[in-house]
This record gives structure tokens, sequence and C-alpha cells, in this order.
């Protein structure tokens, strides 16, 4: 397993290909150093003895120890560590830890190549085995490379007045296949060794060319990262906290006829394993959500109920029973994610598959009450997070005694103290990064209707119906 360090020398080794502030930058620049934190703290936390439970395991493959943000879950249990794992690294954080793009895609991965061998008799699993074999050995980082432009929502792939509004593949070779196209939203992207590449949506049958899943470097030749950064707003020092390190710089990520040769290469035309794909990784991922979201629950219930102790009105019955609210979300949204892992199911490759019930109701519940957990905060903090005077003026030798005088509330609490509280709530609520998490919690993972898809389409509601005759007393044949 590698260090943070051995991670970072190798990002600065890479080609640069990111674009940021009007500049192409390297991979060694300091905002991009600054937004990997999250992916940092993966590597450094694997030693740890606290975290080491969590963050390694043994290889199913080579029986070798690795991170677990690398392993493909071989039993329920597997799903349930890693359910710990995220809402343990989000608290760390206090937002998204990012890696597990990359996880949830290597998990889709290997259940879809195998139903592809089984169904069409292709090699794509041994293929992706090999590959496996090379990334955990590695210790790489993956960025989940899906979405994408998608152009006219009332057309489909194919029927685009430009057919790079979705990627594909504009040329075959004999060893491997030309693609063009672009990929929206690639969280950490920028700070990734490799990116995983697969549809986004239902391919139909004559849709063959959009039907493509592969791994390619980041830096690969024709590959343009187009990024826009979230980061906090920078403290000086004798005000720094953990909260501002978090950052990400997310990515439109163009595919300008880059190629990919067929060793990584995992679907290539088969339409239906496409929609399957997409659908797979949305499955593991959402389930991934089910930590995510209640780690950063608890880093808003935790801030809420510090400010309402600092203005004195933590025991009060409307603040108790916000907390009860969002307490409510939290651990409703992560028993979801329990129950996902305990009816999980194992797929003919061997790996555990989360229940898509449990999962997608979980996701649901946790983007529904996204901007509720917000509004709850809001409340309690009150207007001062949106005015309030930044390090520069809390250290100023003129207006700083007054930024400390009028932060206060409780006398028995020190001025610094009510100012770190309130900065923490100013990063959460107005901060570039604290806006980027609360539309990620909201269409991460996919978008609320697609959830809705997955549990209808999913759900036995034709038995209720028949229990409902059932107790109505109705026969039919």
């Amino acid at each position: 397993m590698r260090t943070s360090q051995e991670y970072l020398q190798k990002l600065a080794g890479m080609r640069p290909n990111i674009y940021l502030d009007g500049e192409c930058i390297g991979r060694d620049h300091p905002k991009v150093v600054h937004a990997s934190y999250a992916i940092q703290l993966t590597f450094d936390k694997a030693s740890d003895p606290e975290y080491s439970k969590w963050l390694t395991t043994t290889s199913h493959v080579s029986g070798q120890p690795i991170n677990r943000f690398n392993h493909i879950h071989q039993s329920p249990e597997d799903l349930l560590l890693k359910q710990e794992m995220t809402r343990k690294m989000c608290n760390l954080v206090g937002g998204c830890i990012q890696r597990c793009m990359g996880a949830d895609s290597m998990n889709g991965l290997s259940v879809v190549t195998k139903n592809c061998d089984l169904k069409y008799g292709t090699d794509y699993h041994a293929r992706w085995l090999k590959y496996l074999a090379y990334f955990q050995e590695n210790d790489l980082v993956a960025a989940a490379s899906q979405t994408d432009a998608k152009g006219d929502r009332s057309k489909r792939p194919s029927e685009q007045d430009d057919p790079d509004m979705y990627l594909h593949v504009v040329e075959r070779r004999d060893d491997g296949v030309i693609v063009s196209g672009a990929k929206l939203h690639n969280t950490m992207a920028p700070y990734s060794d490799e990116l995983l590449v697969f549809p986004t949506r239902a391919l139909a049958k004559h849709e063959q060319d959009y039907a493509i899943a592969f791994a390619i470097p980041a830096d690969a030749e024709g590959i343009y990262m187009i990024g826009r950064q979230a980061f906090a707003p920078e403290r000086q020092p004798n005000l720094a906290a953990p909260y501002p390190k978090l950052a990400d710089i997310e990515s439109m990520t163009v595919f300008d006829r880059v190629f990919v040769p067929n060793e990584r290469i995992f679907l290539n035309g088969e339409t239906d394993m496409g929609g399957q794909l997409a659908l797979t990784f949305a499955l593991y991922h959402r389930h991934s959500y089910c930590g995510c979201k209640p780690g950063v629950a608890d880093v808003m219930l935790g801030l809420t109920a510090l400010l309402a102790d600092y203005n004195g009105v933590e025991k009060k019955d409307n603040v108790r029973a916000t907390f009860a609210d969002m307490i409510s979300v939290a651990e409703l949204v992560f028993a979801a994610g329990i129950a996902s892992g305990v009816k999980s199911f194992n797929a003919p490759s061997g790996t555990q598959v989360p229940n898509i019930i449990y999962a997608n109701v979980g996701r649901r519940h946790a983007g529904h009450n996204m901007y509720h957990e917000y509004e709850c905060l809001c409340d309690v903090a009150g207007g001062l997070p949106a005015t309030l005077p930044l390090t520069p003026e809390y250290n100023h030798p003129v207006v700083g005694d007054f930024v400390r005088k009028y932060v206060k509330r409780r006398a028995d609490v020190p001025e610094e103290n009510h100012y770190r509280a309130y900065h923490l709530a100013s990063d959460i609520l107005t901060g570039e990064g604290g806006a980027a998490l609360l539309i990620a919690g909201v269409h991460g993972g996919g978008s609320p209707i697609m959830e809705d898809i997955a549990i209808l389409g999913s759900y036995d509601i034709n038995g209720k119906k028949k229990l409902a005759k059932f107790l109505a007393g109705i026969e039919e044949d």
C-alpha cells in the first residue's frame, strides 16, 4: 500500500492536462495538492491503528493487504465495513471523502463484465481481473467518469445533432478503439491516477458505439480536464482548522479522439450491458451515500448543537425537535445502508451486490433532506454566517477587538470559540465547498428521479395489491 507522499509523487510526474484559472497546470500545483487532501487521508489513515480496521483488508485476488477503497466486496460484512469506513472518513474531513467513486466503479465492473461473458461469451472479466491486479498492486486512485453532456434531453444518444454529447467510439482498430465526447461532474478526476469510463444510461440496440467501458490513465493524450475548484475561504494561521483543508476540483473531462487499447476495454458494443453497468455503478454509489451522507449529517448536527449551546438555546423545545429531526434523517439513511448490506446478494462474479430497494431508499431519503439539513443549521445559526468578518479583520489591530466582542454570545465561552464555530457555519453555508456539497447531495449518484425509477422498477407493487385483495376478500382467477 502507498503512502500519501508516494501518491503525490506519482501525480507530480503525470502529464499536465488540467485547465484551471485560465492556465494548464500540473498535478504538483498547490491547488491540486490542496484539493487532494481527502484522498491523502485515505492513505495516511490506512496505517493508523485507530482506522486500519476499516481502511485495510485482504485482496481476494492476491491474498495481500490492500486499501479497502480498492477492494471488491465478497460478503455482506464487506459492504457494512465499507459503509462504516465512509462515515468515519467523512467525519474526519467534514464532507465527501471522494475515493469511493473508484471503489464503486470497480465493483460495478466486476459484476457486469462477468455477466457479459456469461451472456455473450466475451473475455471482459479476464481483462478486468488482470487490470484489478495491477490496480490493487499499485494502490491506485480512480475517478468515475460516467455522466455525459447529454445535449438535448428529449433525444437519445444516437439522435443528438452533435454525437459527442455522449462519449462514443469514433474509430475501431485491431488494437483498440478511438473515442470522443466528454464526461461531466468528474469529482477528483484531476488528482486521480486513472479514469474509469462507462455509459450513463440505458441504450438502444443500434447504439453500440455508445456502449463502451474502459480504464485509462488520467493524463492520456487527448484528455483535457477543465476544472472548477471548491475551496473554503483561506484563514490566517492562528485560526487554522481541519475543515478548510477539505477541497475539491471538479472536472469537465474532454476526450478528443483518445485511443484505448483492447486490454483496457471492458465493454464494447453490448448495449444491454452498458445500461446494466450504469445502474450497477449507481447502486454501489448509492450504498456508499448511505455512509457518506450520515457522516456529513454528523457534522451538520454537531455544529447546529454547538451553536445552539453557545447561543443559550440548546434546551428550547423547538431546538431539541430540530436535533431529533436531524438525527432521524441521518440514522434512517444509515439504517437503510445496513439493511442493503445485510440483504445483499452474491453475483456470478462472486462480488457482493447491495440490495437495490434499501440502497435506493436510503439515497433517496438523503437527497430529499439535504436542503432541510442546511435549513436546520441556518435556522439556529441565524444570519451571521453570511456576514461574518473573515480572519484578517478578526486579527486586525484596529477592528479586531470589535469583531471578537460582537460575535460573542455566552459569557463563559471564549470569544475565539464563538468565532471558530460561526466561521465553520459560514464555510458550510456560504463557502464554495459547502455549496458544491449541497448540490452533490441531491444529484450525486443520480438525480432523485433515478432513485424513484430504481425503486419502482424493483419493488413488488403487484404483490402488495394481492395482499390488499386478500384482506378485502376479493377473489380473482
